[in-house]
């Protein structure tokens, strides 16, 4: 029996291909959208996908499910919990799916989503009866437990709370300590706000460290703390019902072409946006005028996703342009159209075209120190690290929420956009320059820089 995991940082996913060399078969769960990487890695084992699985309808990215019954002759498995409309075989708690030595039983775990299943495994080559590993889906995490409001807030995001406490009380909890758990939602991803950095754990470590898991042996049956929980970015509230109808086929993906700056600027003129995908420190020093930043070397396909609107036609800037295909399949994999291109020679080639440049003011934490009571801060952090705490008198609107509460940004006077670090803010300020606020500077080092000059905070 074998178990191969592929690991996409960014988006904080995880994905499984579980099988037996022996029998020469697998079953891939919960795929992304590019295939190429699970097909590649089966033919090196010399197995075939003979059968694919999400264990639940996706909020953060698109499944790759479709893309896998085009191109092998997988059968196509769904939650028979569910309410998937894609063509497939429904599977129901209690089913057994065998290959060869991996024998994998199907456990309908409810709370993230209504459907959602978890995938116990078994070695028969080592004990038939014995469970070794979980894929755990979205359920039970490394260090935190799946969010439960994807499908709305209020009373109905209490009562999924109150399902999936007692599915891990119930279901995951009776499982014995050594079974290995892996799930798909891992660091990075927003389906929980204190998920671990490790990829993997175990059923026994988990109740041992798991604060959720400790609420719960503590008799409390509120397991999961809704007001902690992270911003849900735009781009989820749609994504769903995709993965569930069955996103359509992508075809062959080419890379997109480099276009002169004359050609960006038709570009533009004709309604598509410019995504800046260089380091905040490089898009303050000069950027296309209403550019959106979002650097590849953070959390980009989130913010990508938070900065675009639906069906955006997007130009990429780039630092490196190698690169362009990497920022492409981030788009994919979240439900954009691939570029329209990338502003080829990058900003110089803007610059030497004569094109106009916008810069954006950047401040340490000492100047602002220094200039609290001159100017507005803006802090655009979760609301977790929010409640942990903030400089006093600062403006809370986490960057997810930015777009629909423009109205609730301090207006008058020049604006300190704060976060962890300066990505976040960099993405934020990026869209109150194209908003009309005209006096935004960037916090270089973020919180994490106040905190460690010994500057105040308040929990108020």
């Amino acid at each position: 029996m074998f178990l191969d995991r592929f690991h996409e940082e960014k988006l904080g996913h995880a994905s499984y291909l579980v099988g037996s060399d022996d029998a020469g078969e697998a079953l891939l769960v919960d795929p992304r959208r590019d295939v190429d990487p699970y097909l590649e890695a089966a033919a090196r084992r010399g197995v075939r996908i003979a059968l694919a699985l999400d264990t639940h309808g996706h909020n953060d990215y698109l499944s790759g499910l479709a893309e896998v019954a085009a191109r092998t002759d997988a059968e196509i498995l769904a939650s028979a919990h569910g309410e998937a409309r894609y063509p497939h075989r429904p599977v129901k708690d209690g089913e057994t799916i065998e290959l060869g030595d991996a024998v994998v039983e199907v456990m309908h775990t409810p709370g993230h989503t209504p459907e959602h299943v978890a995938l116990l495994v078994r070695d028969a080559s080592v004990d038939e009866t014995e469970p070794l590993m979980l894929l755990s889906g979205g359920s039970l995490l490394v260090g935190d437990v799946a969010r439960p409001d994807l499908l709305g807030g209020g009373e109905e995001a209490g009562e999924a709370a109150r399902v999936l406490c007692r599915t891990l009380e119930e279901r995951i909890l009776s499982l014995p300590d050594h079974v290995e758990v892996h799930p798909t939602h891992v660091a990075g991803s927003l389906c929980a706000g204190g998920i671990g950095s490790r990829l993997s754990t175990t059923i026994g470590y988990e109740r041992r460290t798991n604060p959720a898991l400790a609420r719960l042996a503590g008799g409390s049956q509120d397991c999961v703390s809704l007001e902690d929980l992270p911003a849900v970015p735009p781009y989820w509230r749609r994504l769903r019902a995709r993965n569930l109808a069955g996103p359509p086929l992508l075809g062959p993906v080419a890379s997109p072409p480099g276009l002169t700056p004359t050609e960006v600027h038709r570009r533009i003129s004709e309604g598509a946006l410019v995504l800046d995908t260089r380091t905040p420190d490089a898009f303050a020093e000069g950027h296309v005028p209403g550019a959106l930043s979002a650097g590849l070397e953070g959390s980009f396909p989130t913010w990508a996703g938070t900065l675009l609107p639906e069906g955006a036609r997007v130009v990429l800037v780039l630092e490196d342009p190698a690169r362009v295909m990497e920022a492409t399949w981030h788009l994919l994999r979240i439900g954009y159209d691939a570029p329209l291109g990338w502003l080829s020679g990058g900003m110089d080639a803007w610059r030497g075209a004569g094109r106009e440049v916008r810069v954006m003011p950047a401040m340490d934490v000492h100047e602002l120190r220094r200039r609290l009571d001159e100017l507005e801060v803006l802090d655009v952090r979760q609301p977790g690290e929010w409640v942990a705490g903030h400089i006093a008198g600062a403006t809370h609107v986490t960057g997810a929420d930015l777009e629909d509460r423009l109205d609730e940004v301090p207006a008058g006077r020049p604006l300190a956009v704060l976060c962890g670090s300066g990505y976040r803010s960099s993405a934020a300020a990026s869209v109150l320059l194209r908003e009309g606020f005209d006096d935004v500077w960037n916090v270089l080092g973020g919180s994490t820089a106040w905190d460690a000059a010994g500057y105040p905070t308040t929990r108020s």
